[in-house]
């Protein structure tokens, strides 16, 4: 499992004070500046984390601004984040895909202070009201650290197979204006006002549009760690790229309006090969990792598990290890903040363990198989059946096979739809800046990303039980 390992730099060493003829109220005199000492040098050191990654190698967190990122790592809401794994069960297909989302969280937060400090080297050229401050940086540090805070188990199926259920950013806003959250308690003994501004920065809004950008954009400080993270745990070399190189090319570009904060921006063509291999690593852990074949068929498994659980829930059915938290979450749609946070991913195992005995035999049967690693097989539909009216009629043909055994056809056959954009600026364009202040799109300046533009990958496969792959193959060869 990856880990990261929290170090603190050794206290300083007082010397003991030297023998001196003294009063009676000299000794306690000098062991009270003594205890003092001591809790300056505890003060001191607590102020600095050091962290071993795997990804980034040494990670700090030691200027006065940075504090915050060392107080919320103390946040139980924070804390719950190491019980969460980044990539769902991706690690039935890839053994080292264990790392969680306090790992990716923590290397965001890093990763922003790696661009916080190539921002000031370069926001002289603004307005002061347009530099990075302090506060804005300290804002900065918070968001990308809490940007997945609203994260339930299993990463993003979770709340996909929950109809009308909220998104994990509508989470993420309550737990930081909860008053009752320690990551409430902590922005707001900063500021008051901290938690709001955190939260909305969180979904992207700021009056600096750069630091919106690089919290929530299409280049932005997740994706340039969960690239890497998730490159480095699944042994996937597709996923890497020049982070060093990319940030050291990033400027500011031109603004929008007058008066407004100017956007981020790539320095001229010297910065054009790092950031196509950003979206290029991209692409490429979609095919390699996030598609891959087995880890498809787990979550459409485990989706199916969830879903009939919901259901069983919804009537009334007592499921016995079932967290509270989910059989709101089944029976209203929704949950208390208390009993959502209780979820992760081992009360999700301890429930699906559970469930392996549960009188519904399609409920038992699917957990038993995720449980025993024994999964559904896929098979990926190419040419005229992937098309939308042929991956249909193939499916159609593969639950008319399947209905004449005892599994039910829509349970234990399906389709499989996974699909990504390669490369799509429309909504959040990042400029190249050449040479006499021109301004150019990616697309137009490089040949990659103008041919992978609004370019969709898509990968159709039929998920079945590996007891109708024969059954499901002849079905669709004749």
């Amino acid at each position: 499992m990856t880990t990261l390992t929290l170090e603190k730099p050794p206290r300083h060493t007082l010397e003991p004070p030297r023998p001196r003829a003294a009063t009676p109220k000299s000794r306690p005199a000098s062991r009270a500046a003594s205890n003092a000492a001591s809790n300056a040098a505890s003060n001191a050191a607590s102020s600095t984390v050091i962290l071993r990654d795997p990804v980034h190698g040494l990670v700090t967190f030691e200027r006065p601004e940075e504090e915050i990122v060392i107080r919320l790592f103390e946040a139980r809401e924070v804390q719950r984040l190491r019980r969460i794994r980044q990539l769902g069960l991706s690690s039935l297909a890839y053994p080292g895909a264990d790392h969680t989302r306090f790992s990716h969280a923590a290397g965001a937060a890093f990763v922003m202070t790696r661009l916080l400090s190539r921002l000031r080297s370069i926001h002289d050229a603004l307005p002061f009201w347009q530099r990075v401050t302090t506060e804005r940086a300290r804002e900065a540090l918070a968001a990308a650290l809490l940007h997945d805070l609203g994260h339930g188990p299993f990463s993003h199926l979770f709340e996909e197979v929950i109809p009308g259920s909220e998104p994990h950013e509508s989470w993420t806003r309550r737990i930081v204006l909860d008053p009752g959250t320690d990551v409430h308690r902590i922005l707001a003994g900063f500021d008051p006002t901290l938690p709001e501004r955190v939260a909305d920065l969180v979904e992207g809004r700021h009056e600096l549009t750069y630091l919106a950008r690089a919290v929530s954009g299409s280049f932005d400080v997740d994706r340039c760690d969960y690239l890497l993270r998730d490159a480095y745990s699944t042994g996937v070399g597709y996923g890497r790229f020049d982070l060093d190189w990319l940030l050291r090319s990033l400027r500011f570009g031109l603004p929008d309006s007058d008066g407004a904060a100017p956007p981020l921006a790539i320095d001229g063509e010297k910065g054009i090969p790092a950031i196509e291999s950003f979206f290029l690593a991209r692409l490429f852990m979609f095919q390699q990792v996030y598609f891959h074949k087995t880890e498809r068929a787990c979550e459409w498994m485990l989706a199916r598990a969830l879903e009939r659980a919901r259901l069983l829930l919804a009537d009334g059915t007592r499921l016995p290890g079932t967290p509270p938290g989910l059989v709101s979450l089944a029976r209203e749609g929704t949950a208390t903040l208390g009993d959502y946070l209780a979820l992760d991913d081992p009360s999700l195992w301890v429930a699906l363990s559970a469930w392996r005995g549960a009188n519904d035999p399609v409920l038992a049967d699917l957990v038993d198989r995720l449980h025993a690693r024994r999964l559904f097989k896929t098979l990926e539909l190419h040419g005229e059946q992937a098309t939308p009216r042929g991956r249909l009629e193939a499916l159609e043909t593969a639950r008319e096979a399947a209905a004449t055994t005892a599994f039910d056809p829509n349970v234990y056959v399906g389709l499989d739809v996974a699909s990504t954009v390669a490369f799509d600026d429309g909504d959040d364009p990042l400029l190249v800046v050449l040479p006499g202040e021109r301004t150019r799109s990616l697309a137009e300046v490089s040949f990659l990303l103008g041919r992978l533009r609004g370019e969709k990958m898509e990968r159709v496969r039929l998920v079945f039980a590996p007891e109708l792959r024969e059954l499901v193959g002849a079905a669709l060869r004749a």
